[in-house]
């Protein structure tokens, strides 16, 4: 009796490990919709705190628009991420975007079962957080995806860039499938509209 009565413990001590979602889930999940918008709280290195909305339009394009006082604004599109300050008419600062964590859920085909993708992943019944690096170039940093199950829904992401900064970004009730033209993802059009020139 006592035997089994261990075995019954160690098999409850267990189950929050097997109740994780699988990587594969998690992948199925993020390619089952092209399009998402959502609210968010984004917590920055340094501890200041910013809301905005998210939109999203795979493969490739995401668009965070901050809200007063920052009132900035990120667009990832054609390969690229730029960053528009309010304030300045300068053109915005503009960055590769397949060296930046984010491009590994903005790919067309997000397959997190790649060898060396994934660098951690656990959790419980729950939350399950994985995190993810580009194998072929660990150097751009990583990024750790909260999901929470039943349906399996993303609620949060952590990236680390190269330099070891940390960005928090909780997302609010994510809605997918909405309908979202391609010219909020234009970052040529955004400059032109503003009045910028390269």
């Amino acid at each position: 009796m006592r035997l089994l009565a261990l075995a019954a413990t160690l098999a409850s001590l267990a189950l929050p490990a097997w109740a994780e979602i699988p990587v594969n889930q998690i992948s199925g999940y993020l390619n089952s919709f092209t399009t998402a918008k959502s609210a968010f709280t984004q917590i920055n290195g340094d501890g200041s705190i910013s809301t905005g909305d998210l939109s999203i339009r795979r493969p490739g394009r995401a668009r965070f628009d901050y809200d007063a006082p920052n009132k900035g604004l990120v667009i990832a599109g054609g390969g690229q991420v730029a960053i528009f300050d309010p304030v300045s008419n300068t053109p915005p600062e503009q960055y590769p975007l397949s060296q930046t964590p984010l491009s590994l859920i903005l790919a067309d085909n997000v397959n997190f079962g790649r060898s060396g993708m994934v660098v951690a992943h656990g959790g419980d019944s729950t939350q399950t957080a994985v995190t993810l690096q580009d194998p072929a170039n660990p150097e751009y940093g990583n990024i750790q995806l909260i999901f929470t199950p039943n349906p399996v829904t993303l609620r949060q992401w952590v990236i680390t860039d190269d330099a070891g900064s940390q960005t928090t970004v909780i997302l609010g009730d994510m809605q997918t499938g909405v309908s979202l033209g391609s010219s909020l993802f234009n970052i040529p059009l955004e400059m032109q509209r503003r009045g910028l020139s390269n």
